[in-house]
């Protein structure tokens, strides 16, 4: 079985010839907001494919190398996202409530007494994910599922992660693509003074953060983290301030 790191640096490769429309090539990317459901195609599934499906998974941040999450048909329960997966009876694989950790390489494999039938359909998935850390505050972080206080006068910063597998830089982007912060009106806040606009990468993602200080206006105020491929939108995530009393809330939700 082919090393799905090597597979994953692959991606690196093909990922800008895919998007602009080269064919021949059998692998699919799809891009998703954390906390969304998403749908992974098999585009080798053969006829009554259900007990024949085989998906295989790999990224580096769960260090577990390759996993295999439904053998021949069957969900392994041994996984711990036993509970969010399901297998579509034309093979293809649904994952409910996708997290950061569910990104990377998948292959789905077909199996007829024994032996593997075709080569490998593999779709690589990228997940944008976005947390919050306010400089003073009880809580270090905040995630789409959880709250942090935040009140005007405090420092707060958005950290927009794009995870791939691809093991990119952001310094040497793919051609084409570009993550960054807009307002409500989609204007880049990069031509904003008040904002602080950083972008940094890690082994497997893309970070791009925002950090300002709150301001008495900002009530109900929206900034989103968008990724997209020749001014064509992929994904995002937005943020909204919200601020109430005796305390401050903030809300993170999907557009």
């Amino acid at each position: 079985m082919a090393d799905k790191c090597d597979l994953c640096l692959l991606g690196l490769i093909i990922l800008s010839s895919l998007l602009t429309g080269i064919s021949g090539v059998d692998h699919d990317h799809v891009f998703i907001r954390s906390g969304e459901n998403v749908r992974l195609s098999c585009n080798n599934a053969l006829s009554d494919c259900k007990s024949k499906t085989t998906w295989i998974n790999y990224n580096s941040f769960r260090h577990s190398g390759t996993v295999e999450l439904i053998t021949k048909g069957i969900k392994r329960k041994d996984t711990e996202r036993h509970e969010r997966l399901s297998l579509e009876s034309d093979c293809s694989l649904n994952i409910k409530n996708v997290t950061e950790e569910d990104y990377g390489s998948y292959s789905c494999l077909q199996y007829v007494n024994g032996q593997k039938q075709g080569s490998d359909a593999d779709v690589y998935l990228h997940v944008l994910h976005v947390s919050v850390s306010p400089s003073s505050s009880s809580s270090s972080s905040s995630s789409s599922s959880s709250q942090t206080e935040i009140s005007p006068g405090r420092s707060v910063t958005l950290s927009c992660q794009l995870y791939s597998c691809t093991g990119f830089s952001c310094d040497d982007w793919y051609e084409g693509f570009e993550l960054l912060w807009v307002n409500q009106a989609g204007v880049d806040l990069k031509t904003d003074s008040r904002y602080q606009i950083l972008s940094s990468s890690d082994q497997d993602h893309c970070i791009i953060t925002l950090t300002t200080t709150l301001l008495n206006e900002d009530d109900n105020r929206e900034w989103r983290c968008r990724l997209t491929h020749r001014n064509q939108l992929k994904t995002s995530v937005r943020y909204t301030v919200k601020y109430s009393d005796p305390q401050i809330q903030e809300k993170l939700k999907s557009v």
